[in-house]
């Protein structure tokens, strides 16, 4: 009788990612391509930049490695190549979930969106903890089975509350921290130990319509287009280097109320593709800009 059964299909490789960026000079794609050749490594996706303004080189690659090896061994047979061109390197996981902290105040579009969005598994996060200065989306988080933290915030505590915030951080583990909207400053403090691990989301008018109802503003002011801004957090108060943006043309004859509701929209997306770009490893700091692999 015939064998007519089909043959298994074979394991997946183990997948990776490599971020790098560089002085720019000669034979960087070919040290880096030769080595995952030489450790029988297979590149699923590169992509390259080079910056003239800057000086600098970029690059993401996503590889597959057939042969069973490590993480930490990758990075140790790496490690020479780095340093022979000055590189600032990373390699990942391509799987790894990343671990992050959401914070947020009284508006709670971008959170509910970002909680939403990790749940179907449309960003490739763990949400480990929710923090706020108040408890009005206790509830909300809870449905989700994530730690809520009510850490309140006053001028006279803000080291403490701060102090509190770096502890969660630590224990959990947690490698992005996001302000989905949340309306206290950070410290310029707590901007440097969390350099490039923070993420930011406000309406694009900024510095033109500051204060309270900035959207009522704008409409006062008839404007034809409203957006909203993705950057890293820095000591420089909304002026950190920029991720994404989104906007949305309006006409004469939208209200307040309206140019309120397609704020939020076009923030939460801003947002979203912020963090599933950053959790992607995708994101790359070139001085006060970005190179964003997307």
């Amino acid at each position: 009788m015939t064998d007519q059964s089909v043959p298994s299909a074979a394991a997946p490789a183990d997948q990776y990612v490599l971020t790098l960026s560089c002085p720019d000079k000669k034979g960087i794609v070919h040290a880096v391509s030769s080595y995952l050749f030489m450790t029988g490594c297979n590149i699923e996706d590169s992509q390259q930049f080079g910056d003239h303004d800057t000086g600098l080189f970029f690059m993401r690659v996503h590889f597959s490695a057939e042969a069973p090896v490590t993480v930490d061994k990758l990075r140790a047979s790496f490690a020479a190549i780095g340093d022979s061109f000055h590189m600032d390197w990373q390699i990942h996981e391509a799987d790894q979930r990343m671990r992050i902290v959401l914070m947020v105040s009284k508006f709670g579009h971008c959170l509910n969106d970002l909680l939403f969005r990790a749940r179907i598994g449309a960003l490739p996060v763990d949400i480990v903890g929710v923090v706020s200065n108040h408890t009005d989306f206790e509830e909300l988080v809870g449905s989700y089975n994530i730690p809520f933290h009510h850490i309140p915030v006053t001028k006279d505590n803000k080291p403490e509350a701060e102090a509190r915030l770096l502890e969660l951080v630590r224990e959990e583990q947690v490698e992005l921290v996001v302000l989905a909207r949340y309306m206290q400053v950070l410290s310029d403090d707590l901007c440097k130990r969390l350099s490039g691990r923070v993420i930011n989301i406000h309406h694009s008018f900024l510095p033109s319509f500051k204060g309270a109802k900035p959207y009522h503003q704008a409409h006062a002011r008839g404007v034809k287009l409203i957006g909203a801004t993705a950057h890293y957090v820095t000591a420089d108060l909304d002026e950190g280097p920029i991720i994404e943006q989104e906007v949305e043309r309006v006409g004469h004859d939208v209200t307040p109320d309206q140019l309120v509701a397609l704020g939020r929209d076009v923030e939460c997306q801003a947002l979203a593709r912020a963090v599933k770009w950053h959790a992607e490893r995708r994101i790359l700091l070139n001085g006060r800009r970005t190179v964003v692999f997307a």
